[in-house]
């Protein structure tokens, strides 16, 4: 009886769905486009976040981006007629023609460093970067959003416990950050550097990334001991919590631990009135990452997402 029972389990248990494995990588392709992006799966779990003993939080698993999102992935989006209604959306009838876009760029952003080749889309706002993630999850029906400050974090850090990735030293920092020693003062075509211990491309340096997080000084004492999944949401437009440092950055700056808040003045040189929802003019250095959450929230709780989330 025991031998029939082991194997009655082991039949239930190759049934049910298979888990990703932690670390894998798996390769999207934007619907209607050759344009792939790739997503690590995260497993969840505890960390000290934060610079010293750091503060104890949690995490559910999640997926993200292997590298930084690029301008061959943002100027679909950006530009019709580089959209098509292809998609594979199950909850909507997607149009191209019904998305609200970005504004068009009345200077170059990029300051000639570049936007073909790889190189990481730059100069949106937080609410251009968030629009982007609601049409990608309108294309490819998968829920995509900022990674909050403690999963950008925990991503970052990479199982060390210090505020360097493992097997990474302020000696070696440079092998895997584009920084001010090392760029040129220009980001780079994104992947170049050696990736972190999860295989996680340009977290330091390159492009500074934003996060979900409305920025707070006391942030460790408004998510509260123990926190689960933490999340301070947005309650107006600035300042919003900005990760890893960018090709501008010193060495001795740059970190997992690092944070920095967004600025009014990256918009100084835009001429509209009221400045614009989706550009800053004055940000080169400021790009973004993509975050799925391993359990997919419903349809409604993704309108319910964009509608609070996005900050006029």
């Amino acid at each position: 009886m025991r031998l029939i029972a082991i194997a009655f389990c082991i039949a239930i248990y190759t049934q049910l769905p298979a888990q990703p494995q932690p670390y894998s990588v798996e390769t999207k392709t934007i619907p209607g486009t050759e344009v792939s992006y790739r997503l690590a799966y995260l497993p969840g779990g505890a960390f000290r976040m934060g610079e010293g003993e750091g503060h104890e939080v949690s995490l559910d698993p999640f997926w993200i981006g292997v590298k930084e999102v690029t301008y061959e992935e943002f100027v679909l989006f950006q530009f019709r007629q580089n959209d098509s209604d292809a998609s594979v959306w199950g909850e909507g009838q997607y149009k191209a023609d019904a998305v609200l876009r970005p504004t068009p760029q009345y200077i170059d952003f990029t300051f000639g460093m570049g936007s073909k080749g790889g190189f990481p889309a730059v100069s949106m706002t937080q609410q251009g970067a968030l629009r982007y993630c609601q049409w990608l999850y309108q294309k490819t029906g998968e829920f995509y959003r900022l990674p909050t400050e403690a999963e950008w974090e925990y991503a970052c850090r990479a199982g060390a416990t210090g505020s360097l990735p493992p097997n990474v030293s302020a000696d070696s920092l440079q092998d895997h950050a584009w920084l001010f020693e090392n760029s040129y003062e220009k980001y780079q075509p994104t992947g170049q550097k050696t990736a972190n211990a999860w295989g996680l491309y340009d977290l330091l340096g390159n492009v500074a990334e934003w996060t979900l997080d409305q920025y707070a000084d006391n942030y460790f004492e408004l998510i509260g001991a123990a926190a689960a999944n933490p999340l301070i949401p947005p309650t107006q437009r600035h300042s919003r919590t900005v990760r890893g440092g960018s090709y501008d950055t010193f060495a001795q700056d740059c970190s997992c631990t690092r944070r920095q808040k967004s600025d009014p003045r990256w918009q100084q040189r835009d001429p509209q009135i009221p400045k614009s929802k989706w550009w800053n003019t004055d940000s080169p250095f400021l790009g973004f990452r993509l975050v799925k959450p391993a359990k997919a929230p419903t349809a409604a709780e993704v309108e319910a997402f964009f509608q609070g989330m996005i900050r006029d």
